[in-house]
């Protein structure tokens, strides 16, 4: 998501967050055509240093061990355990006499990653950061007179970029990614005099009007981005493409006119987009002998996760930042934290849509980054995903009930131009808001939204030297006092003026520690911070609080000595063999339809033996959803084991995963090359299912599609073989002319066969209707 104004028409207003509980699809794998024979790991050095989930290109040799160890984790300095990636913001140059940030304000030394936020999409589906030029702030302007901001003049390109460069050779191990889209930019762009052009952005350059897929905007736009990077230093894209959801009115307003014709196919191409630019950046890497990173912003609402399936990317991905932030604004008059960590049972939104008291959905608060993150830990190792952060706050005025404001509401009718909203809250506004942006009218948009060294300065009562280059008069007063407040169960500190009925979320030092540690205890790979210009320090020479380092370097006390972060999709040992049987969730409802979660589950046969009835699959998915999943085609899903049990999450989630068995009815089996469909049914938004087995002829393997480390791709042995399992053929001989009572049991062509009902004539394997159980082979 990613960018000042970030009332991101999730819109989760009661009516929608019903819907948000109600999201998700299951799919590990696309069907691949079987080998001839076994096929074991690569043997290059550069296999055994590939993070456990991450797709390889077939056919090249990419060079993970340039940016991964040899256990899959991430090489980021002796020193950074945990990633700490921040979000730089190309427009904080000072030129408009606002505070500036520039590359030199960094602390390069707390840090791993900068995403640089943003480049966009142009009309033609190339990647643009505008046309060079000296008032470029990417490639041409220059800082003359400001101390560390001096241009290498070794660089064919100046402005941010050239800062970049500069201070990466002084620190080689942080690594730079260019951000491309956020909340401006995902569906348009601002032309070099700052006028918006509608060119449809992600939206047009992945999915056609039709809904089709656009694999020529797609090929394209990768094609220019792995140019970009080469060009200007970078060590890979983040995508902030915000949102390629079916949930009607989801992202940016401006956007909504052409996005919602395309909704049907938005997931479909995504899907595409990360593949083409995995793909792309690994034949890259190949050539230059580096790894290039692909990572996104990826939602936290459950309201618009509910609307892509089951987030089927993440194998592309090296890593997945989430947007665990804006959980609460202005875009409707619920009042709480923006990003709290766990649920406490009390949510107004939540429970004014009966998330609570509804036992279907296990009473499961979904507005929280805990939830967030078993939500993405049902597909990936908990190191491939990182937790998001704000430096920012977001408030209201006029709030009306809760306590100290807390789940409170703030309504109001006149809502900023351009967002199309009927009803949304009543923002705070002026000292309140000093990093507000302005609607399509030019006028203030109330949001609350301020750097947390402003949030400081209110509740320490200062009014600062600043406040003139925001627009506010210089001798501006405060009205009330803001009184800090904090909330130990939700993790969520916030201000409350109660002369004003102000609320504003914030963070702090006591916050972010109690985040860091939670993400040290459930070796999360680390944190992303949107943005550093947000962070703060203590002036003593003038009595007040400015951008500075303070949470971040917190941050980094915290994670270096951390233990290595977890790399394992799995907490239960799988079988090091793996087969071809590939599975995959489809055929999902759009949009508000998609209630209750039910796609179909279609298991695919791409290896040589036949799956007989009984054939047992077991996988896990994320206690983001209760342990409620079943199907409704006769396969007997059950879930056997659950990590979390109880009616509620307050506190967070307490493991995380639901492990399912389901069966191949005794009469169905699945011949090589064959598939079968069942409709599976859960009840609120789960990420892939993984941790795949499958079971039969006496043998358990894993699935190829996982694509876990370390395992062999064999054919399965269905017993027929020297030494292979399964029963004898002691049994008789199956006869044409014999009549066979219920339950007999026969041998035909090496396989023992149980009459389901009396039968005469039916040939043993000659039909999965038939008559005849396959019991295997002997």
């Amino acid at each position: 998501m990613l960018s000042p104004t970030r009332t991101r028409a999730t819109l989760l207003s009661a009516g929608a967050a019903v819907a948000a509980l109600l999201a998700g699809a299951l799919s590990p794998g696309v069907a691949q055509a079987a080998p001839a024979a076994p096929v074991a790991p690569p043997t290059t050095p550069h296999e055994s240093c590939r993070p456990d989930g991450l797709y390889k290109t077939p056919g090249v040799d990419v060079p993970y061990c340039s940016v991964y160890d040899t256990e899959g984790r991430e090489k980021m300095g002796a020193d950074h355990q945990r990633r700490i990636i921040g979000y730089f913001a190309n427009w904080r140059t000072g030129k408009d006499g606002r505070p500036a940030y520039l590359a030199s304000d960094i602390p390069w030394d707390k840090i791993t990653h900068i995403n640089y936020a943003f480049a966009a999409v142009d009309s033609a589906n190339r990647i643009t950061v505008g046309t060079d030029g000296p008032n470029n702030p990417n490639t041409g302007i220059t800082f003359p007179g400001v101390p560390g901001a001096e241009m290498d003049p070794s660089l064919a390109y100046k402005g941010h970029f050239n800062q970049l460069t500069k201070f990466k050779k002084q620190h080689p191990d942080v690594k730079t990614l260019i951000s491309v889209g956020g909340w401006s930019d995902t569906g348009g762009y601002n032309d070099d005099n700052g006028n918006r052009v509608n060119s449809g952005g992600f939206y047009s350059m992945t999915t056609n009007a039709d809904g089709s897929v656009n694999q020529a905007g797609i090929n394209t736009f990768a094609d220019s981005a792995v140019a970009f990077i080469k060009k200007y230093g970078f060590n890979g894209v983040d995508v902030d493409y915000e949102y390629p959801t079916t949930m009607k009115d989801a992202g940016n307003p401006l956007d909504w006119q052409l996005a919602n014709g395309r909704r049907a196919g938005l997931v479909k191409s995504y899907s595409v987009l990360m593949k083409t630019l995995r793909e792309k950046l690994d034949r890259a890497g190949a050539a230059d002998g580096k790894h290039y990173l692909l990572t996104v912003a990826a939602p936290s609402s459950g309201y618009l996760l509910r609307g892509m399936e089951t987030f089927q990317v993440q194998q592309y991905l090296d890593y997945v930042n989430i947007m665990s932030y804006d959980l609460h604004g202005t875009w409707n008059e619920h009042v709480g934290p923006q990003a709290s960590l766990f649920d406490d049972g009390k949510d107004s939104e939540l429970a004014g849509a009966n998330v609570y008291s509804t036992a279907q959905y296990g009473g499961i608060g979904y507005l929280n980054t805990d939830w967030a993150y078993h939500y993405f830990r049902g597909s990936m190792p908990s190191g491939r995903i990182n937790v998001g952060l704000p430096y920012y706050s977001r408030g209201w005025k006029n709030v009306q009930g809760g306590t100290d404001g807390l789940w409170g509401k703030a309504a109001s009718t006149t809502c900023p131009a351009g967002q199309n909203l009927t009803k949304c809250g009543d923002g705070a506004v002026g000292i309140d808001n000093i990093w507000h942006e302005t609607d399509t009218a030019g006028k203030e948009a109330p949001a609350g939204f301020n750097p947390m060294w402003h949030a400081k300065n209110l509740e320490k009562g200062i009014v600062g030297d600043y406040v003139t280059k925001f627009g506010l008069p210089a001798d501006t007063k405060l009205t009330g006092t803001y009184v800090r407040k904090y909330d130990s169960t939700l993790v969520a500190p916030w201000l409350w003026n109660a002369q004003k009925k102000v609320f504003i979320s914030t963070e702090d030092e006591q916050s972010i520690a109690t985040k860091a540690d939670y993400v040290v205890d459930k070796g999360i790979g680390g944190t992303m911070i949107w943005e550093l210009a947000g962070d703060y320090r203590w002036n003593a020479a003038k009595g007040q609080y400015e951008p500075g380092d303070t949470l971040t370097n917190l941050m980094y006390q915290k994670y270096k000595t951390a233990t290595p972060y977890g790399n394992k999709k799995t907490n239960i040992a799988l079988p090091a063999e793996a087969v071809k049987v590939d599975v995959e969730l489809g055929q999902f409802a759009l949009g508000d339809s998609n209630y209750p979660i039910s796609p179909k589950m279609k298991i695919t046969n791409n290896t040589t033996k036949p799956l007989p009835g009984g054939t047992e699959f077991q996988f896990d998915y994320a206690t983001s959803a209760p342990g409620n999943a079943k199907d409704q085609s006769g396969f007997g899903a059950t879930v056997i084991r659950s990590d979390h049990t109880g009616n509620n999450n307050i506190g967070g989630l307490k493991g995380d995963f639901h492990r399912v068995s389901l069966k191949l009815p005794a009469w169905q089996s699945v011949a090589p090359g064959a598939s079968v469909e069942l409709d599976f049914v859960y009840y609120s938004p789960t990420s892939t299912p993984s941790n795949w087995t499958v079971a039969f002829g006496g043998k358990t393997y894993s699935l190829a599609g996982d694509l876990a480390r370390g395992v062999t791709i064999v054919e399965p042995t269905d017993g027929s073989g020297p030494g292979g399992p399964g029963g004898t053929c002691t049994n008789p001989a199956w006869a044409v002319t014999g009549e066979y009572p219920a339950n007999t049991t026969v041998s035909h062509k090496s396989r023992n066969y149980k009459a389901k009902w009396w039968t005469k004539g039916d040939e043993p394997g000659a039909s999965q209707w038939g008559a005849w159980q396959d019991l295997g082979a002997c």
